[in-house]
């Protein structure tokens, strides 16, 4: 489109255009408007180092940055660019709305799922790309509020819907392959599928049906092969669960409206539980119990969303520390959601009410103590 104005300018037109971006470099060299400065601020928020917290056995846990719309994967846009925004206008951004779940691919690439946006965004910061995926125009076959999300060993990932009660499977690319758990008339398999893992060395797929009170386990093509617990109490039972992972042999659930983590082995039966209904004071409790995931050491990472924030607990089921708090600066959390903690010890929270996700980074016993 600039092309083509370029084209049929005049010689007057032309002197009026590098008026207008001599005009446009005086403002973004010596006049920075005030939206530039908020804007300047933001950025410099989000890259302020947050708290680090300094562990036990030289162990430590470090904020690394936060990330929202596309900008946070681009390169740094030229001087002749950002002439060409005051010109033409700045491009169109999209923007992360309500985060919910998260999973990290092979490649690097952050995969985050958006209710709010009735979409997934892909963030690739090794190739400065992003891509946002919906498909809430394809009638039947729409998806209307993605929830949790998981990748298998070719980089798939796949995506439950609580609202249309289905599993959609996207390739690397983001290009849709298929519906597990599309019955006749449109309608999905499960009630309200929230948790989703993926085994590809096992060909399973697990996945929590919150308003069943169920584990489901299937095949890759979603046959069922197995269901794991019931409604209730007791160990192994459950009242609306929600987040699911795999770790080694074990699977651990977030058994929601009981208040805590259970961990079973890969035929359900019942390991230990982690947590119990307590308010904001009563460390190694939950009241909102979200994301959970596993770093290299085997600790057992769960967010709660009504405290805004991340308990730790060893394999034992002892609290070992927490981090966040309630607000908006650079570690801190609100109503956070879901959470990936990735082979290199990186651990992402769905920062859901503050429209970001949040990334740290934890260094083990062995990175601390010089490899030993």
């Amino acid at each position: 489109m600039v092309q083509g104005v370029l084209r049929r300018c005049t010689v007057g037109n032309w002197r009026r255009l590098c008026l207008c971006i001599v005009v446009a470099a005086i403002v973004i060299v010596g006049a920075p408007a005030q939206a530039g400065k908020a804007k300047a601020d933001k950025d410099e928020a989000a890259t302020t180092p947050g708290p680090e917290l300094l562990l036990e056995g030289g162990r430590k846990l470090a904020f690394v940055r936060t990330f929202e719309t596309d900008r946070d994967v681009s390169p740094k846009r030229s001087f002749f660019k950002k002439v060409l925004d005051v010109v033409a206008g700045p491009p169109e951004r999209h923007q992360t709305i309500r985060p919910y779940g998260i999973a990290v691919d092979s490649r690097g690439r952050a995969i985050v799922t958006d209710p709010g946006a009735m979409g997934i965004h892909i963030f690739d910061f090794a190739d400065h790309k992003y891509k946002f995926i919906a498909r809430n125009d394809k009638d039947e076959n729409s998806m209307k509020s993605p929830q949790c999300v998981a990748v298998d060993a070719e980089d798939n990932f796949y995506v439950t819907d609580s609202e249309t009660g289905r599993i959609f499977v996207f390739e690397a690319g983001g290009k849709f392959k298929r519906i597990i758990g599309n019955l006749k008339g449109g309608e999905g398999y499960f009630k309200r599928p929230t948790g989703i893992a993926v085994d590809s060395a096992a060909q399973r797929i697990y996945v929590t049906d919150t308003l069943r009170n169920k584990i489901y386990v299937l095949d890759m093509n979603g046959s069922v092969m197995q269901m794991i617990g019931k409604t209730g109490t007791a160990k192994g039972e459950f009242n609306f669960p929600t987040e699911i992972v795999l770790h080694g042999q074990d699977l651990a659930v977030v058994d929601a409206m009981n208040f805590r983590v259970q961990v079973l082995d890969r035929s359900g039966n019942f390991k230990f539980a982690v947590g119990n209904l307590g308010d904001g004071e009563d460390y190694g409790s939950f009241f909102r119990p979200k994301g959970i995931g596993f770093d290299s050491e085997g600790h057992l990472y769960v967010v709660d969303g009504a405290w805004s924030r991340v308990q730790v607990f060893d394999q034992l089921g002892q609290l070992l520390y927490y981090f966040g708090w309630r607000g908006e600066q650079p570690g801190a959390f609100n109503l956070p959601a879901g959470m990936f903690i990735d082979h290199n010890d990186s651990v992402y929270v769905a920062d859901s009410y503050n429209s970001r996700v949040q990334e740290f980074q934890y260094y083990g016993k062995k990175e601390q103590g010089g490899g030993q």
